[in-house]
């Protein structure tokens, strides 16, 4: 858990607040006026929070998709979708019974 300290606090006290970031794991939350402003982190911290950035940038789920079917002809994807038609005719399903 982050230590929390005023803004007032940190800037008075900034070279003992690096240094327990720096040397002491320890993670600082700067406030103003009881809200969250900044945080003061370690060095591999940031670096950590970065590399998990970026691979939360690309694309997951259909976004990953997108523009992966470019190479794939008219013709294969009109197939296939006559497949998946011709496949899901096939499947009746198991019987589902309505109340009136």
């Amino acid at each position: 858990m982050a230590r929390r300290v005023s803004a007032a606090e940190a800037k008075a006290q900034l070279p003992a607040l690096m240094a327990s970031v720096a040397y002491g794991s320890e993670r600082v939350l700067i406030e103003r006026r009881g809200k969250p402003l900044a945080a003061l982190v370690s060095v591999d911290d940031l670096e950590r929070l970065e590399r998990e950035q970026a691979v939360s940038a690309r694309p997951r789920g259909a976004l990953a998709l997108v523009g992966l079917w470019r190479d794939v002809g008219d013709e294969q994807i009109d197939a296939l979708v006559a497949h998946i038609y011709a496949e899901r005719e096939k499947d009746t399903g198991r019987p589902v019974e309505l109340d009136d």
